[in-house]
């Protein structure tokens, strides 16, 4: 009698390597000192034994976390007449995805309706829906080689499911956000493990990873609890991370805002990439442009090609959002009087309780000059290395400021110092003012404008001014005759879970004139 066959996978070390990211080919442009050790590369049979262990079947080396790719494609097209979703694009969508899966994060399924249980409306935008959903089975992990079936992640509590409107008719829109998260299938992009479809409207529906705690904006509006700076720094590096992903796949995000970044626990992962796309092959409608006004950098609103740089500006807003608690130009109007403002160096005010460093790398993702902004691995870098200098720092009632014996020992430069100091003693500063804060004290960060609009939408301006940056952002000021009743943010029905207003294709079709090419 035959012995049954056992694989020999590794425990992958993620520290080591970047177990998301089996690279498909070899860049034979890049020089050897600049390869990163970390990744994976297919045709490295020696590396991808070492890293993720031998197929139990066909003896050869992984090509993902407990992956063989040859051996689940053959399983997966041997299953194809056994389901369907009804929609031949789909289908043929699904399949491919199978067939080319190198780990279980690029592989979609089609998921029966039937099979989700306690399905709850969260929230709805111009363009689509929002439920959680509990789905029992959970989702494709690994090939059980001992017991011959799937393996699933029965893990999560919930997921998500984002509906576009009348994708019964199925348009380019809904598999080209699907398409670009298996293009960027990172740890730092929210995950889509699969498609399914609303018995009742015949909607499709894209199957997530569900976060508790909402998007960036809500977590903020919600959270009865302070938030210390090392907290943030740790989760504004994760959205670097991420934002690094997709530049380096050669893509940008074009639709970057508090709204489509996604809060679970102490994890943060960019979502909506419905509108993400190519860096080199773009186009642009001559009818608009598709965002959030406060987000969105100058010289895109003047109608120019969008570019890794736009991203780093939306971050630089995001980033004071995050530190501040406050959102950007919530109190005006989100009008051509405020593009027109914006271009001429208006910014979103920065905290004084925001240490210096912060507020200096903020004002550099915003600057009007994109080449005087900082690329999204500097960015990164940065992040990672003040997170590094201060994950030493302990928080508790009775620490003294001035007590140089907690600095952290690998504290061994000035710099070092000065970044270990400005958070203890604006942590200090904002913690005071977080206790002493009313309800209603926080109740006016998140208010909003009748006509300060935080969903993506087309947006038209004309003749706007060249940007330049304000030395006397101050100076900007709005009309004080300007009167309004502000609104609370949890009557806008969107961002419990995912901003979901994604309309967007009829954006980029139609190339720009060359005077608006940006190197």
């Amino acid at each position: 009698m035959d012995e049954k066959p056992n694989d020999i996978w590794e425990d992958t070390d993620d520290s080591k390597y970047q177990l998301h990211v089996t690279i498909s080919t070899i860049d034979s442009t890049i020089k050897p000192e600049n390869v990163d050790e970390s990744v994976v590369y297919i045709e490295d049979l020696e590396k991808r034994k070492q890293a993720y262990g031998i197929c139990g079947e066909c003896k050869e080396p992984g090509t993902g976390y407990k992956w063989c790719q040859p051996c689940n494609a053959k399983r997966f097209k041997d299953n194809f007449k056994n389901w369907t979703s009804g929609n031949k694009d789909i289908d043929e969508f699904i399949q491919q995805s199978q067939l080319n899966a190198v780990y279980f994060r690029n592989c979609l399924e089609w998921v029966p309706f039937e099979k989700f249980q306690n399905i709850t409306y969260i929230a709805e935008g111009g363009f689509g829906k929002i439920y959680s959903a509990e789905w029992p089975e959970g989702h494709v992990g690994y090939w059980d080689i001992e017991n011959q079936k799937w393996d699933r992640f029965k893990g999560f509590d919930k997921y998500a499911l984002k509906s576009l409107n009348n994708s019964s008719n199925i348009c380019s829109d809904f598999l080209n956000e699907i398409k670009s998260h298996l293009q960027i299938y990172l740890v730092d992009i929210v995950q889509c493990y699969g498609i399914t479809q609303d018995p009742n409207n015949k909607e499709y529906m894209m199957v997530f990873f569900y976060c508790e705690n909402g998007n960036l904006r809500n977590y903020l509006n919600k959270s009865n609890n302070y938030i210390n700076y090392k907290s943030k720094i740790h989760q504004l590096q994760q959205i670097a991370s991420g934002l690094l992903d997709i530049h380096n796949a050669e893509k940008v995000h074009k639709d970057f805002h508090s709204g489509n970044i996604l809060i679970d626990g102490i994890y943060s992962f960019i979502s909506d990439l419905g509108m993400c796309q190519s860096a080199n092959k773009q186009k642009v409608k001559e009818e608009g442009i598709y965002g959030v006004l406060p987000y969105m950098a100058p010289e895109i609103l003047r109608g120019y090609q969008y570019t890794k740089a736009a991203d780093i500006y939306s971050f630089g807003i995001i980033m004071n959002e995050f530190l501040s608690e406050e959102i950007p130009f919530n109190d005006i109007p989100h009008d051509d009087f405020l593009a027109i403002k914006i271009c001429k160096g208006l910014r979103p005010t920065i905290s004084t309780d925001i240490p210096k460093l912060f507020a200096d790398l903020i004002i550099k993702c915003w600057n009007a000059e994109i080449k005087n902004r900082p690329t999204t691995k500097e960015l990164y870098q940065l992040l990672r290395k003040w997170h590094d200098e201060i994950k030493d720092i302990e928080y508790s009632d009775d620490e003294d400021i001035e007590d140089s014996e907690e600095i952290n020992e690998n504290c061994d430069n000035s710099q070092n110092n000065e970044i270990y100091f400005q958070i203890k003693e604006c942590d200090k500063i904002r913690k005071e003012k977080f206790k002493n804060r009313s309800n209603e004290d926080k109740s006016k960060s998140f208010k909003t404008h009748p006509q300060a609009i935080y969903t993506s939408r087309l947006l038209n301006f004309k003749n706007l001014p060249k940007p330049v940056n304000s030395s006397d952002l101050s100076s900007f000021q709005f009309s004080s005759d300007t009167n309004y009743t502000a609104q609370s943010t949890s009557t806008n029905p969107i961002s419990e879970c995912l901003d979901v207003q994604l309309s967007e294709l009829e954006l980029n079709e139609i190339c720009q004139d060359s005077e608006h090419n940006i190197e």
